[in-house]
Parts: C-alpha cells; sequence; structure tokens
C-alpha cells in the first residue's frame, strides 16, 4: 500500500526473505519490475495475491452467452472509466516548499532519482506522473480487466497505440503545445490488440478515460439512450452485450433482443463478487492452501499491457509493437528505456 513506483522493491524484497505479499494495483509500473516481481514469486514460492483481482462472476456470464454464441464471434471489448479523479498536472512543479515534518521524502522517493519534494507528488496525486503512478488504467483497469485477461486468455498484446489528450500554454502571444513525457494526460484512448488463441480469432481491447467514452451503439437506433460514464461493451460480428464497469448487469442490446435471448435460454444472472474474499483466500495460502484467484503468476499478461500503455502515451500516442517472449518494443528502439526506469544508487531492481 504505498506509491506505485515502489511497488516491485517492497514486494521482491518481502518475497525474497520468504514472506507472503499482498499487492495493491499495479504490480509495477514498469514492464521489466513487474515480471521481476512474478519471477520472484515463482522462485520463492511464497503465497502472493493482487488485491485488485475479482472472481469475474460478471465475466463469466458474459462469457458463457458469447460462448452460446449470442453476439456472434467476440472482435473487440470497451472499457471506460470516469477516471483521473485528481488534479493531473501538466507541467513539473518549479517552486521548492519545505519537506512536512516527519515525512521522510528520501524514502518515498526510493527507487527514483532525487528531486525535490512537493506535495503535486505526493498522496493522492503520485498516479498522475509517469515515475511515480500508472495514471488511470493503472488505477481502475485492473478491477474491470483481470477477468477479461483471465477468462479470455489474453496473452501480452502484439501491438498497443493510444490517442493522448495534450495541453496548450502562451508563449509571448503566440499558443504552443506542452511537451508532455512526465505526467499522464488528462484523458486518453488506448487500444491493445491481441493474437488469436486456440480457437478464439484475433481481439481488439479499447480503454478510455477523461470521460471519453465510445460511440453510442448503433442497436439503440432511434432510443433516446446515452452511454453511462463508466461501461464495459463486448462487440461481436452479430451483435453487442453493454455493461457496467466491472461487467454487472450485462445486457444484449437492443432490449428485445435480450429479451428473446432471456426467453430462450433462461438463467439467473450472477451478481458481482466482492474482492474481500481473494484476501481470505490469500491467508489460506499462506497457511498452505491452494494460490488464490489473483496469484501473481497470473498477472503477466495485464501487467505487460498496461505498461505499454504508459509507455505509448508517454511518447505522444506512439504504436508500439511488441515481442513478449524478449520483453522488447520492436519498431521503436529508444521506447524499451521506458520499459524500466533509472534507478537511484542503492535501489537497483535486477534479475527475472
Amino acid at each position: 500500500m504505498t506509491p506505485d513506483h515502489l511497488h516491485a522493491t517492497v514486494a521482491v524484497a518481502a518475497m525474497n526473505q520468504g514472506k507472503h505479499v499482498l499487492v495493491h494495483k499495479p504490480l509495477a509500473n514498469r514492464l521489466h519490475e513487474a515480471r521481476l516481481v512474478i519471477e520472484t514469486a515463482r522462485k520463492t514460492k511464497v503465497a502472493t495475491h493482487f488485491l485488485p483481482a475479482s472472481n469475474g462472476a460478471p465475466v463469466r456470464a458474459i462469457k458463457a452467452w458469447i460462448d452460446a454464441g449470442a453476439i456472434g464471434t467476440l472482435r473487440a471489448i470497451h472499457n471506460w472509466s470516469n477516471r483521473p479523479m485528481w488534479p493531473q498536472y501538466p507541467t513539473l512543479p518549479t517552486d521548492t516548499p519545505p519537506i512536512p515534518e516527519g515525512f521522510d521524502w528520501q524514502l518515498w522517493l526510493g527507487p527514483s532519482l532525487d528531486r525535490p519534494y512537493h506535495p503535486n507528488y505526493t498522496h493522492a496525486v503520485f498516479r498522475g506522473w509517469y515515475e511515480f503512478g500508472g495514471g488511470s488504467l493503472a488505477d481502475m483497469g485492473h478491477y474491470s480487466l483481470w477477468p477479461i485477461f483471465q477468462l479470455f486468455e489474453l496473452d501480452a498484446p502484439i501491438a498497443v497505440e493510444s490517442r493522448p489528450s495534450h495541453l496548450c500554454t502562451c508563449s509571448g502571444n503566440v499558443a504552443v503545445r506542452i511537451k508532455n513525457d512526465y505526467s499522464f494526460p488528462a484523458a486518453c484512448t488506448i487500444r491493445f490488440k491481441f493474437a488469436a488463441k486456440g480457437a478464439r480469432p484475433p481481439l481488439d481491447l479499447f480503454w478510455y478515460d477523461g470521460s471519453i467514452k465510445p460511440p453510442v451503439p448503433d442497436e439503440w437506433g432511434a432510443d433516446d439512450k446515452e452511454l453511462e460514464a463508466e461501461g464495459m461493451m463486448f462487440v461481436g460480428d452479430k451483435g453487442k452485450i453493454l455493461a457496467r464497469f466491472h461487467g454487472e448487469n450485462p445486457q444484449i442490446i437492443p432490449e428485445e433482443k435480450m429479451k428473446e435471448y432471456a426467453t430462450a435460454n433462461p438463467a439467473p444472472r450472477p451478481q458481482f463478487g466482492g474482492r474481500g474474499e481473494g484476501v481470505t483466500a490469500w491467508i489460506a495460502a499462506c497457511k498452505g492452501g491452494k494460490p488464490t484467484h489473483g496469484d501473481f503468476l497470473l498477472a503477466g499478461p495485464i501487467s505487460d499491457a498496461f505498461n505499454l500503455g504508459a509507455v505509448s502515451l508517454r511518447l505522444g500516442g506512439r504504436r508500439l509493437l511488441f515481442d513478449a517472449a524478449n520483453a522488447k518494443v520492436t519498431n521503436i528502439p529508444e521506447a524499451n528505456k521506458f520499459l524500466t526506469r533509472e534507478y537511484r544508487k542503492g535501489w537497483e531492481l535486477t534479475g527475472g
């Protein structure tokens, strides 16, 4: 329960001491760090649990509909959030206020290079900085998309591209765009492309934040309906399923099609399961029980994807082609430096 940039440092140190580990999202805010966390869990065999992981009951029900042919072949999944819900600073602070009494700034920085203290970095706003956080996707996407990665058996994406918003300022009497590779945008869309696997064809996953949403589905026709502030949509070649952010309350659209399907396939709809059950399962795993549904060994593909999304945004929306076997961006060599970080001496993380 630290800022994102410290998750890997603390988790790896604890596991190497044989301690069982529970971590909040993200597993790490660098791709190589997340892979090291997973490899350390594999090596040490301690009990681990990723706190945002859920049992995916709503998504499990949706997948059953899809497997039964309710919307034809699944082509894309859309997920949108109204985050960020914190100030998203477009520029680095230039003033140097005093460090609050009792606050260990050097310990807070941890592996990050030294810089002057500023409250714009700490507490609820750390998520907005590439160095310290993972943006809205890491904040909320792990909750909604963990079961998507698990149930649809997604591997690391083969390509990632993004569309970040930008801000401008005035230089004299001329408006200029702020060049920003240090803080996440106020809003963005990210597209993750996944290769075919088994019977599943290629799949696109779209993330939206900053109140951006997909277009209103054509299936609503003349109905005067709007998408909610947060939600999830499954797009097949013969229809769509619309649900809330975690997949709750799924509906085949339009409503008439949902009624037809429900009549032909009567079944209760499962309710969204709380994440507290994962903590209970982790405690049992600490005592020798089976791994939880949030075991670190399951977190590789989603961690790769989200960290690649951050790199694409940091590069202004560049399309990244990813070689998962070698953990390398193949089309933009300079992007690979963002898969790790420049470490402060004594805080290096290596291996994995």
